[in-house]
């Protein structure tokens, strides 16, 4: 059974969100890795102050290679938790023959998948943030608080968008609305088990969007399943409660690899 897992974070976010999980599944025994997306290994501070001039312009593809090349440099295939676009990369690295077992939280849209009124809402800024395709972007505490952490008790919601929150590259908006780039092979029979997992107050990505990933998976023989967390948002992974959350995740992939 494999004792490394690899866990990525989603757009807006740093590893940093992941410290908690790393701790506890590290005091379980696990190897746990959570490296940055490219040109985002700086502390949220900096990332804030000074994005890399070429963040705005990157893609799917380089973070999915990024990881890729990580995963090739380890001793045995990991274990894959993402959230949002870090689910959908999850969702590219199986794709690819990659991980024992993978978990897909909240994930980021792929080619085909439709977003809710919601989701649609909640990513209109990017879509008119004046050439968003090639820019870094950035969240107001407004849209953090609506939604993305609208689950947060609101004393706590500005803390978390201080703690957490960094520029995002709004060309991996592009790409999933346009199917470029942030494609799945749902047919695909000898991907490694997946597990979709949905947060059912979140309004970034809605539930039914998960659902459809869960639909279009559904021509291949190979092992999906699906969770939802009733009440939990998009940053159901570090709202009050996560830990539910990460032990149940645990053990569906434990359950998968013995």
């Amino acid at each position: 059974m494999s004792k490394t897992i690899l866990l990525i974070h989603g757009a807006w976010l740093t590893p940093e969100i992941w410290e908690p999980w790393r701790a506890r599944f590290a005091g379980q025994g696990y190897n746990v890795l959570t490296p940055s997306w490219p040109l985002m290994d700086r502390p949220v501070s900096d990332l804030r102050a000074h994005p890399h001039p070429e963040l705005g312009k990157l893609t799917l593809a380089r973070i999915v290679d990024h990881y890729a090349s990580i995963i090739a440099d380890l001793p045995e295939q990991p274990i894959l938790i993402g959230h949002s676009y870090g689910g959908l990369i999850v969702q590219m690295l199986l794709d690819r023959g990659l991980g024992v077992a993978g978990v897909s939280i909240d994930p980021g849209p792929a080619a085909g998948i439709k977003p809710g009124v919601k989701a649609f809402l909640s990513a209109l800024p990017v879509f008119l943030a004046w050439r968003g395709w090639s820019r870094a972007l950035t969240m107001s505490f407004k849209q953090f608080a609506k939604n993305f952490a609208n689950d947060l008790p609101g004393a706590e919601q500005q803390k978390a968008f201080d703690d957490h929150i960094v520029p995002a590259p709004g060309r991996i908006y592009y790409q999933s609305v346009l199917g470029l780039g942030a494609s799945i092979d749902w047919k695909k029979a000898d991907r490694a088990p997946l597990l979709l997992v949905s947060g059912m107050d979140d309004r970034t990505v809605e539930p039914g969007m998960v659902q459809q990933n869960l639909r279009r998976y559904s021509v291949s023989s190979a092992i999906t399943d699906f969770a939802s967390f009733p009440g939990r948002s998009h940053f159901l992974i570090a709202s009050p409660g996560w830990e539910e959350i990460a032990d149940e995740l645990l053990a569906w992939v434990e359950a998968q690899i013995r």
